[in-house]
């Protein structure tokens, strides 16, 4: 087969005129075929023209998920600039830092905030012109460049290393498991790594893409059946609350036309993991571990994980080690910091503006988590070490605890802190926002039967709202930093 590349705009024409009444892209009533999306995102990108984007610009995209979205990031990088997709919920103070990071010329978005800049809507770009021919071909330098808190919880942009090309020749099999013949259903934002990236595999294999509007559980339930998908992707939270779905509702559904279902952004708990192995098969469920930055990765299916319960796989690309507080690489069965380098003669995966990379001699550079080997090279993830809790001498981890609250069936979501105590240096501190009737005592009794003492929470704190983001995330440092300064005494006035 060809190894020839070309410009993402370039393989959508393609596939325009090789596909143009196949369904591209759907969300919610609206569907764009391969013609229609192309011809679109050459018409916003004529009107991106006239307000000065140009080749090697990065763009700052705030839009739900959408077709907007799918056209906007086509017109962007038909230009040769660069997606900078950042969360449509973002306040106007993050959102301004991102900016002044990226220095995109506008920002494509539906925000309220007043800003420096023009912020304009894929209305508004279309309503600039109506010439739907094609452009002159332009490859963008950078294919993307998401934003990451990190656990400053200032932002960062993490710019591919990759440039806006894809294969000439459509692959019967391409990324993340995907055919020209799948129906891809997609209810994670788009604006987070992992689903711009998958956006970015569907279109260039031809696949359709059916995005949700917004996460919900028997919607997606309902799109998968509709639909008669082939593929997903879910993060662990959404399998939560599919799962908690009442057993008659899930039953509903016929979900035999799925062949992969992809997690990953967050830890699964191992509860989790196996009730959807056991629900849609084990050859249908697929883990993949990694960072935005994309240094290495590692890949597990349902089956390799019943043979190792809770790893995240092998790895598959690069190469990862665990390494000790003396910066050595530890034998299989010892946790330490996992670092990761890059295939031996590749070009670096990915390029920080705002932040610098925690790096060993040799190339090896880490993102803080911490996790062990067995002796078959598969890995096991502990936790951050920006979130470990030193619990009188003891080094505690929060998605451990995070995972044993989240088998109780009342528990929604939770987020489990250290906050400082005298006589232990920090106390375990549970956040938690629950479904239906449940107390501090139940949560007690629940966990007594799963962690040893020292890593069960001394206070819990009930709250109405999400602890994780669309995206599966949760901000540990920023709510760690909320509470302590609701500790301090206030000074007077």
């Amino acid at each position: 087969m060809s190894d020839e590349m070309i410009s993402l705009g370039a393989k959508l024409a393609q596939l325009a005129g090789e596909k143009p009444d196949a369904p591209a892209v759907t969300c919610g009533e609206t569907t764009l075929t391969y013609s229609q999306f192309h011809k679109l995102s050459n018409r916003v990108a004529r009107g991106l023209a006239q307000h000065g984007v140009k080749l090697g610009d990065l763009v700052t995209l705030g839009l739900p998920n959408s077709t907007d979205f799918a056209v906007a990031c086509w017109a962007i990088w038909k230009l040769g600039a660069t997606p900078q997709p950042v969360s449509f919920r973002l306040p106007k103070s993050e959102l301004e830092a991102i900016m002044e990071l990226a220095q995109t010329p506008v920002v494509i978005a539906e925000f309220d905030h007043q800003i420096d800049r023009p912020r304009l809507s894929v209305p508004d770009l279309l309503a600039l012109s109506d010439d739907d021919s094609d452009l002159p071909d332009a490859v963008a330098p950078v294919s993307k460049a998401p934003t990451s808190g990190g656990s400053t919880g200032r932002p960062k942009l993490i710019l591919s290393g990759q440039p806006g090309v894809t294969a000439k020749v459509t692959p019967e099999v391409g990324g993340w498991r995907m055919k020209p013949s799948s129906v891809c259903v997609l209810p994670a934002p788009l604006y987070h790594n992992a689903g711009f990236g998958m956006m970015m595999a569907a279109f260039s294999v031809g696949a359709h893409m059916v995005l949700l509007p917004r996460f919900e559980p028997e919607a997606t339930l309902a799109a998968i059946e509709k639909n008669r998908a082939t593929w997903i992707y879910l993060v662990p939270t959404m399998m939560t609350r599919i799962w908690r779905l009442p057993e008659e509702v899930r039953a509903k559904y016929d979900l035999s036309s799925l062949e992969t279902l992809w997690h990953l952004a967050a830890p699964c708990p191992a509860w989790l993991k196996e009730a959807f192995i056991h629900w849609v098969g084990p050859e249908t469920v697929m883990e993949l571990y990694a960072g935005t930055e994309a240094q290495a990765v590692t890949t597990i299916s349902g089956a390799e994980w019943l043979e190792h319960r809770g790893s995240v796989g092998k790895v598959t690309v690069g190469e990862m080690i665990a390494v000790g507080e003396d910066g050595k690489p530890l034998p299989p069965g010892e946790v330490g910091e996992i670092y990761m380098r890059r295939p031996e003669g590749a070009p670096p995966s990915y390029k920080y503006i705002g932040a610098t990379a925690k790096t060993l001699p040799g190339g090896w550079e880490s993102l803080g988590d911490i996790g062990w080997f067995d002796e078959d090279g598969y890995l096991y993830l502990a936790d951050r070490r920006t979130d470990m809790i030193l619990v009188g001498g003891s080094n505690v981890y929060p998605a451990e605890i995070e995972a044993a609250l989240e088998e109780h069936p009342a528990v929604q979501s939770c987020a489990v802190i250290g906050l400082p105590d005298e006589d232990l240096g920090n106390r375990v501190h549970a956040i938690v926002q629950t479904k239906g009737a449940c107390d501090e005592a139940s949560l007690r009794a629940h966990l007594a039967e799963r962690l040893v003492t020292y890593k069960q929470p001394r206070s819990y704190e009930f709250v109405d709202e999400p602890l994780r983001d669309d995206a599966g995330k949760v901000r540990r440092t920023a709510l760690r930093d909320e509470r302590i300064a609701r500790l301090k005494p206030q000074q007077p006035a």
